[in-house]
């Protein structure tokens, strides 16, 4: 019993010297992340009026961010009696060994660098990366953030974008929709090709500069392939590509063109 007491007196006694310190590491620790949110939105204000772009701006305040938080964390832990320069060899020994097993990480850090030094797109880009195309929203540390036309977020590996094909169809102002359209042999593909460019300029939205591009494209079992390629606004493309293939259709029901179906070989008709 005699010991019993005395280890909770000890206990007690070292509470209560611990106290103070580990409440001043709370206090700190809380004071610091508000701090440090307010000196991240400070660092967003003053990049804004810098003349880095919104890429470099994002890339750096995520970086400043996670470095100030690392500062906070070793000053805290100094605080509760922890030894800094011990506990600063072990974060780098781990650092090292979690560095060894996230290669991967290591390496779309790198390729982010990469993105924002050499810019082959910027946020509010269209691009096709890995076949997948979008708006950029955001190039953060690791990894590139797409917004589909359908409104899905696509989460990119920044390494995965350097080791690919990059498409930026921003780059050059315009997109082209690539359209496939049937025409049965028997039908006149110069008629055909006259009726298509004749819609596709009532379309306000497709581009007279460059012109759109018609041609056939292969020679199926029972059609001509024809390729339609208009251009288009990023921003505008499936709003353009629907309002086309509704006209498309009315020229089959508006001038009594036939498909050839593979069964039997024979012309149907195309309703409205």
């Amino acid at each position: 019993m005699d010991k019993i007491q005395l280890y909770i007196k000890d206990g007690t006694d070292y509470l209560v010297k611990a106290m103070p310190g580990f409440l001043m590491a709370v206090g700190v620790l809380v004071g610091g992340l508000w701090l440090i949110k307010k000196l991240t939105l400070i660092l967003q204000q003053a990049l804004r009026r810098s003349e880095f772009t919104p890429e470099i701006n994002s890339f750096l305040v995520n970086l400043a961010n996670i470095a100030m938080k690392v500062l906070l964390i070793i000053s805290v832990a100094g605080m509760v009696g922890v030894n800094t320069a011990a506990f600063v060899g072990v974060l780098a020994a781990g650092g090292l060994a979690v560095g060894l097993a996230l290669q991967g990480s290591l390496g779309n850090f790198a390729a982010g660098i990469v993105i924002v030094t050499f810019k082959p797109y910027g946020i509010g880009d269209w691009v096709e990366i890995k076949d997948k195309f979008g708006k950029v929203r955001d190039i953060q540390i690791f990894n590139t953030i797409l917004i589909t036309p359908g409104n899905k977020t696509l989460i990119i590996p920044n390494g995965e974008v350097i080791n690919g094909i990059v498409t930026n169809f921003s780059k050059r102002g315009n997109i082209r929709l690539e359209i496939k359209v049937l025409l049965p042999y028997g039908e006149d593909f110069p008629r055909m090709k006259h009726l298509l460019n004749t819609e596709l300029m009532n379309v306000s939205k497709v581009l007279k500069d460059p012109a759109p591009e018609i041609g056939i494209e292969s020679f199926g079992d029972t059609n001509l392939e024809i390729s339609v390629r208009p251009y288009v606004d990023p921003d505008d493309y499936w709003e353009v590509y629907y309002e086309v293939m509704a006209r498309i259709k009315a020229i089959y029901n508006e001038n009594g063109i036939g498909i050839g179906y593979a069964e039997g070989y024979e012309l149907g008709k195309v309703g409205k």
